[in-house]
């Protein structure tokens, strides 16, 4: 999985066709690249193996993003290691988890922390999921049913949280975060987790449910190529600009010269 990278298609390409669909949880996994080409864009390291796993480590090696097709059950593994404040961290994401799900929250590890406090239920309730509390569990669901967020708060004081999506057949993910997971990131995948908008899927890669919408849509693989590779921009530029503040500043006061004569002057 090492190494592959968005390429163009040259003159006289043709249209193929793809399938935007909705709901965006039961859309199926999806393209890892969305997510590996994005983290690679802002810094982060490829460690992955020839032929295998893929496996990304951020700039300052604090997190792990690893992507493994080839067990079962199989999926996304997000792992952060723990410091003096904070403890590691665990996100364990089925394969069926679509990509720009798993991108909400790791898109966000490569953003500074916003100031204001995390709220996992805001983007949800902004979609009019319903919410209900159940014993020790308080839990979202979408409106057509389909997708859910939980929380279950134990007497110890330990916070858990469980997402997921499943249709009328069986088919969908879950995903589960150990207590320590920075509740930003909870909040990033959730956004995503409620976003209405379809995404893209190639013909042949859409998911056989009653429960989805699909709408036939005829692409140039340049189009897609460029529509990627504006996500791998602005993830560049993003990066460029926060290393550019933590960047010493010039110097941009005179410095003080003496003469051989002996006098200090300033110039």
């Amino acid at each position: 999985m090492k190494k592959k990278h968005w390429q163009g298609w040259g003159p006289g390409e043709q249209a193929e066709q793809h399938y935007l669909v909705q709901p965006r949880a039961l859309a199926g996994g999806g393209d890892v690249r969305h997510v590996s080409e994005f983290l690679r864009a802002s810094g982060w390291r490829d460690k992955s193996k020839t032929n295998g796993p893929l496996l990304m480590e951020s700039p300052d090696r604090t997190v792990r993003v690893a992507y493994d097709p080839y067990i079962l059950p199989g999926g996304w593994t997000i792992h952060g290691r723990g410091d003096g404040l904070n403890g590691e961290w665990t996100a364990n994401l089925g394969r069926q988890t679509p990509v720009e799900i798993v991108a909400g929250m790791t898109d966000a590890l490569t953003r500074p922390r916003s100031a204001h406090a995390p709220n996992v239920w805001a983007p949800l309730q902004e979609q009019n999921w319903h919410t209900r509390l159940e014993g020790e569990h308080y839990t979202a669901t979408s409106p057509d049913g389909t997708a859910w967020m939980q929380y279950h708060h134990s007497p110890d004081g330990t916070a858990m949280w469980w997402t997921g999506a499943k249709d009328q057949q069986g088919n969908g993910w879950t995903a589960n975060f150990t207590p320590n997971t920075p509740m930003h990131l909870v909040q990033a995948l959730s956004a995503e987790l409620a976003n209405p908008d379809p995404v893209m899927r190639p013909r042949g890669r859409v998911p056989h449910s009653a429960q989805i919408r699909t709408w036939s849509v005829s692409v140039k693989p340049s189009q897609f190529s460029a529509w990627q590779q504006a996500r791998i921009t602005a993830a560049r530029a993003a990066t460029w600009a926060r290393n550019s503040t933590r960047s010493p500043r010039p110097r941009t006061t005179a410095r003080t010269h003496t003469p051989a004569g002996g006098a200090r002057t300033r110039h």
